[in-house]
């Protein structure tokens, strides 16, 4: 008897029904994300099930399966499948023989070995093994047997989605790694979070850091926080306006191919940038977030939500080209760029609408080049293809955006703090259209973030090498 854990109904076999022999086999494909989501949901974070490094310096082939993932798979056959609705676990004996491993196709397989009219209980043999008969559990299941027959709708408002908030970031590191270091000037790290997020960067080989603060004041940091600055060279500066002025400086003479922003405001930094004449070129300084957002099949670029506040039409083309240069640089081959505003329709009262359409016209003429535009879009019919489809919208852009262009700062400052905040994204920002890329994150920002801000700009940096602004 072969069954499938995607039926629609649950209809059970009852305890008068159930016969010595009588069994079942369930066929599943074990994924990535049932090891990931089985250490989130018990919290066995063992490496040998999240590092294929680690695992395979364990002599296996890559991460495998929880043990007890295989317990779980003979648990849901029982009260779903067989018997199915109204069984009671009673007891259970597993032997643990061979791992599996992420993409092995399996059988969990049961069998009635005995049953007991008194007690109304059921014995029967449980086995997991691959498809190519190796088994990989073995054991013993006794469970109580439903009495009435039952055939119930299996529940489909349930949704289980596994984010790996480790991912974006590693994919990020991983490609920063294939270039040289980089001298990046570290602006005013004078909280634990920015001088951490900085030394990790150094320490996993992004650049080598020229740290430019109150040197008595960053080593008391330091101290406190049981931080090692290791060889960091250090520029000693009276205050966070003179370090901004300091690595500015050190920008536009070339002794450092990026800057990152610590614990000082955004528009001290930013003023100290925009007054070197050096650091110009014939773009507008933009900022965008690389956000990895759990319910989003891929990275999201945002723009620009923390430097122009109401950005005009010119302001919004050098935007738009911003965000679709550092896309390419991330590997999108051909962006797809959605101009957000509050409808999809073009609406005279409202300039973005009226902006948004002219980018797209602008695109299309090769003003913007490199990426598709579309826009108006809604944010709701651009991230979600249905909401399209239901409003009649028929796009490339739609439901598949990269970037998303927002109207201005105080709606793109809303939806990034709300993508990190209330839908767990985890987040990263650059500054670009100056000679040098500029990390750039909120002082509320964790080392993490930071780190990767890290290597949006190191990437960044190698690319103004081959071609510069």
């Amino acid at each position: 008897m072969h069954s499938d854990l995607q039926q629609e109904w649950l209809q059970n076999h009852t305890f008068d029904e159930l016969m010595p022999g009588q069994g079942v086999t369930v066929p599943r494909t074990l994924t990535d994300a049932d090891i990931a989501g089985f250490a989130a949901v018990s919290g066995d974070l063992n490496p040998t099930h999240l590092d294929d490094d680690y695992a395979r310096g364990e002599g296996l082939r890559g991460k495998t399966a929880h043990g007890m993932w295989s317990g779980a798979m003979v648990s849901t056959v029982l009260g779903t499948v067989f018997p199915g609705p109204g069984t009671v676990y009673i007891e259970q004996h597993m032997r643990f023989v061979a791992p599996a491993s992420a993409g092995d196709r399996l059988e969990i397989a049961l069998r009635v070995t005995s049953k007991d009219p008194a007690t109304l209980q059921v014995t029967l043999d449980c086995v997991v093994r691959r498809c190519d008969g190796a088994e990989l559990m073995v054991g013993v299941a006794i469970v109580r047997a439903p009495l009435r027959k039952q055939r119930v709708p299996r529940a489909s408002g349930l949704r289980w989605h596994v984010f790996d908030a480790a991912a974006g970031l590693q994919s990020l590191l991983d490609r920063a790694a294939l270039h040289a270091r980089v001298r990046c000037a570290v602006v005013h790290p004078c909280d634990v979070e920015s001088l951490r997020g900085a030394l990790d960067a150094a320490e996993r080989g992004l650049f080598t850091p020229l740290i430019v603060a109150p040197r008595e004041r960053l080593l008391a940091l330091a101290g406190e926080a049981g931080l090692d600055l290791g060889s960091a060279e250090i520029v000693d500066v009276p205050h966070s306006v003179a370090a901004a002025e300091r690595a500015a400086a050190l920008a536009a003479a070339g002794e450092v191919q990026a800057l990152m922003k610590g614990s000082l405001h955004t528009d001290e930094l930013m003023k100290a940038v925009l007054s070197r004449p050096e650091l110009r070129t014939k773009r507008r300084l933009s900022h965008v977030f690389r956000f990895d957002v759990p319910m989003y099949h891929k990275p999201l670029l945002v723009t620009d939500a923390a430097l122009n506040i109401a950005p005009t039409l010119d302001e919004k083309v050098h935007i738009v080209q911003n965000a679709i240069d550092l896309a390419r640089v991330l590997g999108c081959e051909r962006p797809k760029v959605a101009v957000l505003a509050a409808v999809e329709g073009v609406n005279p009262k409202m300039q973005c609408t009226v902006d948004a359409a002219a980018l797209c016209k602008m695109a299309d003429r090769g003003q913007i080049t490199g990426g598709i535009v579309d826009g108006p879009l809604a944010f709701d019919n651009a991230i979600s293809a249905a909401a399209a489809q239901t409003k009649g919208i028929y796009s490339q852009v739609a439901g598949d955006p990269d970037i998303l262009v927002v109207p201005d700062l105080v709606s793109g400052n809303i939806l990034a703090k709300q993508l990190e905040y209330l839908a767990g994204a985890m987040g990263s920002g650059v500054v670009l259209g100056a000679r040098v890329p500029i990390a750039l994150t909120s002082r509320a920002d964790g080392a993490t973030a930071r780190l990767a801000s890290a290597a949006l700009a190191v990437l960044l940096a190698h690319s103004y090498r081959t071609r510069p602004l």
